[in-house]
C-alpha cells in the first residue's frame, strides 16, 4: 500500500527532475541541486547528517553535501526516487512515515513556492489530518524559539499550542499552511494571524522557527 511519505517522495522527485538542476528555492541559499542532495545526505549518510542538529558533525556535513552536490543531478533524483539503502531505518514504513512526510511535503513546497506562478495543491482531508496529528506532536520543538507566544488553529477550531508566551499570536490555516509557516516559511504559507501587531511582525521576520 502506498504511504503519503512514499507519495511526497516520488512528487518531490519528478518536481526536481522537471525544474532542473539550477532552479530557486525557499531554502535560503540554496537551489535545486543543493537541496536535492541535502534530502540525498540526509537519508543515505547518518554520519554527516547529523550536523543538520548536532554543530560539532556541521563541517562534516558540509564536505558531505560537497561531494553529493558535485554528483550528476540525475544520479541525485534516481537516488531520492528509489529511497534509502537497504538496511536504512528510513526502509520501516513507520520511520518512514514519521520522518520524512513533512520532510517530503515541506521540501516539496520549497520548490514550487519559488516560483512566481505557483498555484495552491489540492490536498486531501485525509492527508490534511495526516500532516495536523504530526504537526500537534512536533509544534513544541519546532516552536520552541518563537519570539512571541504562538498558537496554532485549524479552521475547524482545533488548536494546538507551539510556544508558551506573551503577548500571544494565533496562526489559523490549513494544517498543511500551518506546518509552513512553523517550519519557517511565513512569508509563503496561506495563513491568517491575529495579535498584537508588533508581535505579528516579530513572529513573521523570526529566523528562528523550525529547525
Amino acid at each position: 500500500m502506498s504511504t503519503f511519505a512514499k507519495r511526497e517522495r516520488l512528487l518531490l522527485a519528478d518536481l526536481l527532475e522537471a525544474e532542473g538542476p539550477e532552479a530557486p528555492t525557499l531554502c535560503e541559499g540554496w537551489l535545486t541541486r543543493d537541496l536535492a542532495a541535502h534530502v540525498v545526505v540526509r537519508e543515505r549518510r547518518p554520519d554527516a547528517a547529523g550536523g543538520i542538529l548536532i554543530k560539532q558533525l556541521a563541517p562534516r556535513l558540509e564536505r558531505v553535501t560537497a561531494e553529493f552536490t558535485a554528483k550528476p543531478y540525475e544520479e541525485l533524483i534516481q537516488l531520492i526516487r528509489t529511497g534509502p539503502p537497504r538496511f536504512s531505518p528510513f526502509q520501516l514504513k513507520q520511520v518512514d512515515e514519521m520522518s520524512n512526510t513533512i520532510e517530503f511535503y515541506v521540501h516539496t513546497e520549497d520548490v514550487r513556492r519559488a516560483r512566481p506562478d505557483w498555484t495552491p495543491r489540492e490536498l486531501d482531508p485525509v492527508f490534511q489530518n495526516a500532516l495536523w496529528s504530526r504537526l500537534e506532536r512536533t509544534s513544541r520543538l519546532m516552536g520552541r524559539s518563537s519570539p512571541t507566544g504562538l498558537v496554532l488553529r485549524r479552521p475547524d477550531g482545533q488548536t494546538a499550542v507551539a510556544h508558551r508566551g506573551t503577548p500571544v499570536v494565533t496562526v489559523t490555516g490549513a494544517p498543511s499552511e500551518l506546518l509552513l509557516f512553523l517550519y519557517g516559511r511565513q512569508n509563503e504559507a496561506d495563513v491568517e494571524l491575529d495579535g498584537d501587531k508588533e508581535a505579528i511582525t516579530r513572529l513573521h521576520q523570526a529566523k528562528q522557527l523550525g529547525i
